[in-house]
């Protein structure tokens, strides 16, 4: 059994395996260490089981409105078993095809808890104890879901997103703490069965990260389905009463409010996992800090022949961006030119409808003081959306006010996590609006709108001048 590679990389997630297969494709020896099967979070309890969840539900919201459209068979049920059995399936097909890939590449796998010992030394426990070595080390970890000082947080059953994916059943109510990402797509999979949810964000938006317009059109279309849906909300405290239920309290609007609940989730984020990578001296010379392991540009850590990326590296939270980031990372270990371009790192949110952004938008580049002008296309003009009766939606483009070149755009509509990658090559390659609004898009179809919100830039520019 070999011991000695060229490349050790600690975590099978979406920031080392496709990092793994680079450098074997380019011929080196390479061995993967994770203490699960391959995937990390995203495959096995991310975004591939959410969307999984996703799906289903949507389908199911759709079919009980199926008399609208003609349809009169009586609504499907939902067995909740067999879609857990379902989205188990599915991670098991996916994982089977990372493993066979690192087969053909002669990557070895290696499952349990890696630990780095040394200089160049990697420590395995798990069935049996193993000290390997290699000339670098890319440290994948991932992140982990984060907790806040709240009390009562700590009570049994209380859920993160990893152990609510893992349940067989739904609650008959259920309180999301945090109305980021993770807890808008839980409340959309929550309200498609129209089960009472109530979610309490801190800031004063939900999706605090996407533009005003979208946040606040989102929380609209959910609040239309049943969500309770509480911004600048201070949870104070989590409690159960004798009824066996939760009862969470909140401070709003210098109020106090409480709800009672079967369940609850904490999506309050999530945060590195570099607590346990290394021994203790290693991670004083790592300068580990809340589980981040800082980087420099090229993914290095303060270690020579030591690199970080995705997640760990306390960056940009997605599953495509630790990619890009483990494999340009790979790229610079063997003197290679990086692969990614990072620049640019498209932001996905898989509600109905779905949300997806890249580059700035008129808010962010009115803070920056930048001439621009936003183009907007509502989509309830848009024919495909309207015969597949699609909630409201909007797409807009940002683009500089002097030379029209595309600087940005936010989609709120059907597909949207589907067509912000022709934006995200608009913005890559300097096009202008006036350039994207002349392309012949084929009809109907959801992306006609980024043609129509492009020409809407156009004239928009025109009219300024």
């Amino acid at each position: 059994m070999n011991d000695s590679y060229d490349l050790i990389v600690i975590g099978a997630g979406p920031g080392g395996y496709p990092a793994a297969m680079e450098a074997a494709d380019w011929g080196k020896t390479v061995a993967v260490i994770d203490k699960s099967v391959p995937g990390g979070t995203c495959l096995n309890c991310g975004c591939i089981p959410m969307k999984t969840l996703l799906h289903t539900s949507q389908m199911y919201r759709e079919s009980h409105e199926a008399e609208k459209i003609g349809l009169f068979e009586t609504a499907p049920g939902c067995s909740i078993p067999a879609l857990s059995e379902h989205r188990q399936q599915i991670i098991g097909t996916l994982s089977d095809g990372v493993l066979m890939q690192f087969k053909k590449r002669r990557i070895e796998y290696i499952q349990g808890t890696a630990r780095i010992t040394g200089e160049h030394e990697v420590t395995v426990t798990g069935t049996a104890e193993r000290r390997l070595t290699a000339a670098h080390i890319l440290i994948a970890s991932g992140s982990e879901p984060a907790r806040i000082p709240v009390p009562g947080l700590d009570l049994p059953g209380i859920d993160t997103s990893t152990t609510l994916l893992e349940r067989t059943s739904l609650y008959k109510s259920l309180v999301i703490i945090g109305g980021g990402v993770i807890g808008m797509e839980f409340a959309s999979f929550y309200t498609d069965f129209g089960i009472p949810v109530t979610v309490l964000e801190a800031a004063p938006s939900v999706l605090p990260a996407v533009d005003r317009e979208t946040a606040r059109s989102l929380k609209m279309i959910l609040q239309k389905r049943g969500a309770d849906i509480h911004a600048s909300a201070k949870v104070t405290k989590v409690e159960k009463n004798g009824e066996g239920l939760f009862v969470c309290t909140w401070s709003e609007s210098e109020q106090e409010k409480r709800v009672e609940s079967e369940g609850i989730l904490v999506a309050t984020g999530r945060t590195p996992a570099g607590t346990g990578v290394c021994t203790p001296e290693i991670a004083e010379r790592l300068k580990i800090g809340r589980g981040r392991i800082p980087v420099d540009e090229q993914f290095r850590t303060a270690i020579p022949g030591v690199y970080a990326a995705g997640d760990v590296t306390g960056g940009i939270q997605l599953a495509h961006a630790a990619t890009a980031e483990g494999l340009n990372a790979v790229a610079h270990m063997y003197g290679k030119e990086p692969v990614k371009d990072l620049s640019l790192i498209p932001s996905c949110v898989y509600t109905d409808p779905e949300i997806a952004s890249v580059g700035i938008s008129g808010e962010e580049a009115d803070e920056q003081n930048l001439e621009t002008v936003t183009g907007k296309y509502l989509m309830s003009a848009n024919g495909k959306s309207v015969l597949s009766r699609q909630e409201r939606g909007f797409i807009k483009i940002t683009a500089d006010r002097k030379t029209g070149i595309i600087l940005g755009a936010q989609l709120m509509c059907a597909r949207a996590t589907d067509m912000i990658g022709m934006i995200e090559l608009a913005v890559s390659r300097r096009i202008t609006a006036a350039e994207l609004s002349s392309l012949v898009m084929p009809h109907p179809t959801f992306c006609e709108g980024i043609a129509e919100a492009a020409a809407d830039c156009v004239q928009r520019m025109n009219q300024q001048r």
